[in-house]
């Protein structure tokens, strides 16, 4: 199995930014192919890499309900799964993106959730290395869809709220007795260094802070124009300082 990389944290903290840029340095280390799986419902980590996307997991349930007891003859349910997860794939130069997307119709999360589940060990196979952007609030470990992690990257900015969102993370990983090889605490968008009374709080937390990046306007600017975030040039002050994080993480 490759070596999986889930991101997490509260939501609006940054972390698609920094899946995608984990991504490209990985690529640019020559770690290649590598699967990325946005498997936050509010999907927009392709758009971050510049990436149109048609199908989604979400909309699989439709496709089976309407085929529920046509299959193709000598095809099973679980290959036809396979057949449509390869069909939502997209493929970029050196990895693949699988986006969860919401469900079409009502209904909860549960089947493209299981789904996802079944797509990660077939696929985890293929791959040496795996970049998981999770939705906020954890949904998909605490329904054990990803249940082992080389590294959980846990996303915070400086607010009380993002803080202790992380610090919940931290609590529900333990609850859940899932396997992490390794666990940190990663701030983004820092103004001027990391204040004393955030740092505090970071050490309450109980997980190693592996690094801080700091807030940039060219972020901002990148966003607002809708240019992809991965063509952030290289003395991009973001880029550097998660080019470091990613060195320590030796990924």
């Amino acid at each position: 199995m490759g070596k999986l990389i889930a991101v997490t944290g509260k939501g609006g903290v940054g972390k698609t930014t920094i899946s995608a840029l984990l991504v490209q340095y990985m690529l640019q280390k020559g770690s290649s192919p590598i699967l990325v799986v946005d498997a936050d419902p509010n999907s927009n980590l392709n758009e971050v890499f510049g990436l149109q996307v048609g199908e989604t997991i979400g909309s699989i349930r439709e496709d089976m309900s309407a085929i529920s007891g046509t299959l193709p003859a000598g095809m099973a349910k679980h290959e036809y799964l396979q057949m449509k997860v390869q069909e939502c794939m997209v493929e970029a130069k050196g990895f693949d993106l699988v986006v969860m997307g919401r469900p079409e119709g009502p209904g909860c999360y549960c089947f493209t959730n299981n789904v996802l589940r079944d797509v990660l060990k077939i696929l985890a196979k293929q791959y040496p290395r795996i970049v998981i952007d999770n939705e906020a609030g954890m949904e998909h470990m605490s329904r054990r869809i990803t249940t082992t992690m080389d590294h959980l990257l846990i996303v915070s900015d400086t607010s009380l709220r993002s803080m202790l969102a992380a610090e919940r993370i931290v609590e529900l990983v333990k609850e859940l007795k899932l396997t992490v090889g390794s666990m940190y605490l990663l701030l983004n968008r820092v103004h001027n260094g990391i204040p004393a009374e955030v740092k505090k709080r970071a050490d309450a937390i109980g997980i190693p802070l592996i690094g801080a990046i700091p807030e940039e306007n060219m972020v901002h600017d990148f966003d607002g124009n809708g240019r992809p975030l991965v063509e952030l040039p290289d003395d991009s002050s973001t880029v550097r300082a998660l080019k470091e994080i990613a060195d320590r993480l030796n990924i």
